[in-house]
């Protein structure tokens, strides 16, 4: 009987070693699926475009064709600020999430929110993330200069200053792939919409190019850690 027990326990073992195996993908690592919450606001969200077109599902169809196995989950509200951020992370935090890019601020500016108001709203958005052991990507902006400049100097250095803070990654601006264009002009023309704030699905898929490397290392973290 124990001998007919030793041989059953190896034959299990064999089997749960192949499995792993056969679950291995070619470079090494185990084949997992990622999943990634977009917290942020309209930009996130997808304003005015088609079902598809949008910040999210664009991003998905970027990542995957790189061969990352990801999904993206769109936590995007139109008009948010991180306040708003802040009040809803705990249910964006959901047990399948892995790892989260927050995208806030934006109406902050246009709110003219005390910077020190938008960092600490942040700072318990990056908190809660770090509880909950996601990895975070967390995306910057840089507020005009008709605030004065003490007002930009403390919002723009919020994002880096807070990432290094609480070990998160950091990318300068949600819409550098249009701001990094030559000609200003031609972008606001050529890949905004007609209020001049929101991408439209060109602009949106420069903005996915710009930002999809790094988003391929936040899960590339997320691979590692596990």
């Amino acid at each position: 009987m124990r001998v007919a027990l030793a041989y059953g326990a190896r034959t299990r073992a064999l089997k749960l070693a192949v499995a792993m195996v056969l679950a291995v993908a070619p470079g090494g690592a185990l084949a997992e699926e990622v999943t990634i919450a977009a917290l942020g606001d309209s930009l996130t969200q997808g304003y005015g475009l088609p079902q598809g077109e949008g910040f999210v599902p664009q991003l998905e169809a970027w990542l995957r064709a790189q061969g990352a196995e990801v999904t993206v989950l769109n936590a995007g509200v139109s008009g948010d600020t991180t306040a708003g951020g802040l009040s809803r992370v705990a249910w964006t935090l959901t047990p399948e999430v892995d790892a989260m890019i927050v995208a806030l601020g934006g109406n902050d500016l246009l709110r003219g929110i005390d910077p020190a108001a938008s960092r600490a709203n942040l700072a318990g958005i990056l908190k809660a993330a770090q509880e909950a052991g996601v990895e975070v990507m967390l995306v910057g902006l840089s507020a005009p200069g008709n605030y004065g400049p003490d007002f930009k100097s403390a919002f723009d250095a919020m994002y880096p200053e807070l990432a290094a803070e609480y070990g998160a990654m950091h990318f300068e601006s949600f819409l550098k792939g249009l701001t990094d264009l030559p000609d200003r002009g031609a972008a606001m023309r050529d890949y905004m919409q007609e209020d001049g704030i929101h991408p439209s699905a060109k602009g949106v898929s420069l903005i996915v190019e710009a930002m999809g490397p790094t988003v391929l290392d936040l899960v590339s973290r997320v691979t590692a850690a596990h």
